[in-house]
This record gives structure tokens, sequence and C-alpha cells, in this order.
């Protein structure tokens, strides 16, 4: 007899899922075990965010260019997690981008085929996120900032996954998280991490609410998209998530050179 899904396997899932780090199969995903995931997410990755922004901070220190620490940042981070938030990113451009037919559009996503419009998404992204944090690195603590900026990012599944927001289809990862994690939880997240980007800010040299203030754009970001894919598709997917993810960054890392 299996044993009863428990907290741990909540932890395993969501490092298995966001992480190259091995975790172990899932026999079950109970809603216990995905409102657990859902909200872990922010926090199993720092290690990961703690590594790229180490890496990209020690190229700036050696003297290359901002934008060349942003970029290892980026990609590192996309090594560390099999890339597996830009295909999200692209497949939910191409779909939102594809029809104004919500099955047309989730056919678009399922296929997984890079289009122009993920392609140009991607672009833009990953411009603008590694231009952000090659700024951020040059500042004193920067490799932390970075670090904070990027795990942080995660908690939008925190929001995507909140009660009342469906999945658009009846299978996939979607399915099995949609809905799980209550309103108070999902709160309660951005609240800590605009503490801790806070906490980071000043160490930065900067006042304590910049920190807040990019808090503030990465879950407005991630909630701009979310409604446009529940307006457009009718829910959520797992490519959803990952795009939502990557809107939470960008936005995190662009509020936070700005308000900085």
């Amino acid at each position: 007899m299996s044993a009863e899904p428990g907290p741990a396997d909540g932890w395993r899932l969501a490092l298995g899922t966001l992480t190259r780090i091995p975790a172990g199969a899932i026999a079950q995903v109970t809603p216990a075990v995905a409102r657990t995931a859902m909200l872990a997410g922010s926090y199993v990755v720092l290690p990961v965010a703690l590594a790229s922004a180490a890496i990209g901070a020690v190229a700036v220190r050696l003297g290359a260019p901002g934008l060349v620490g942003g970029l290892l940042v980026v990609g590192v981070l996309g090594q560390l997690t099999r890339a597996m938030h830009w295909d999200g990113l692209a497949d939910t451009a191409d779909g939102l981008g594809a029809s104004w037919d919500r099955d047309r559009a989730l056919e678009v996503m399922r296929t997984g085929d890079v289009g122009p419009m993920g392609a140009g998404t991607l672009v833009i992204v990953f411009g603008l996120q590694a231009a952000a944090y090659g700024d951020l690195l040059a500042r004193p603590w920067g490799w932390l900032l970075v670090t904070a900026l990027v795990a942080a990012s995660r908690a939008a599944l925190a929001v995507a996954c909140v009660r009342g927001v469906r999945a658009a289809r009846p299978e996939g990862l979607g399915q099995a998280v949609a809905g799980s994690v209550p309103v108070p939880g999902a709160v309660l997240t951005w609240l800590l991490w605009a503490g801790a980007l806070s906490a980071v800010a000043v160490l930065s040299g900067a006042t304590w609410w910049a920190g807040a203030l990019a808090a503030f754009g990465g879950v407005a970001s991630a909630g701009m998209l979310l409604w446009w894919c529940v307006r457009r598709l009718g829910g959520i997917t797992g490519d959803v998530l990952g795009a939502c993810i990557e809107a939470a960054a960008t936005g995190l890392a662009v509020v936070a050179v700005v308000a900085l």
C-alpha cells in the first residue's frame, strides 16, 4: 500500500518541477500537495537563483559589461530550470496571438512549436531581464538583490493558482494545481517577499519602499497576464504558469531598476 501524500511531497513536487535538482517521483498530486508546491515554489528555487546571480556577479566583478552579467544570470537560470518557463512563455504568446478562438489558441499552445509571436516575446523578455539584472549586479549587494528578485518571481504560482481560477483543460499540470491556493496564502507569500526585497533594498543603499514597489511590479505583471489568459482561454495551463513566472520576473526586475 502506498504511503499517504504529505507536506514533503509538495516541496518535492515544487523542487522537481521548478529546478533540475533531483527530487524523486510523486505518486499522487492531491489538492494539499498542489497547494504546498505552489506556495513553496519561490523558496525551493533559492539555490538556483543564488547560483545564477553569483555567476553573473563574478563576471561583472571581473570587468564584464553589466549586460553580459545579466545575460549569464538569465542563461544559467534557463539551464538550471530546464528552460520550462521559457517554453511556457513562448507557447502562451503564440496561443494568445494565434486566434480569438479559445480552442484554436489552446491547440496552438499544445503543439509546442515556437512561432513568431513566441520568439519575439522571448527576445524582449530576455533583453529586459538581462539589462535589469546587469544594472542591479553593479550595486552593493547586487548579487543578493538579484537572487531575491528571481526567487520572488516564482511566487507568481501562488497568484496563478489562487482559489477561483479554473484549469483551461481537463488534463495537464494546470488541471492538477488550479485553484489550490487560498487567497490569504497568496497574499501572505507576496507580503513576505515584499518585506524581504525591502530589506535587501536597504542593504543596497536604497530606501525600503523600492523593494516593496518591485514586489508590486511583479505581482501586477503576473496578475495582468493571468487575467488575460483566463479571459481568452477560460483558465490556466502549465504553459500559462510558466508565462506568469516570466512576467513576474520581468516586472520585478524592471521596477527594481527604476525604483532603486
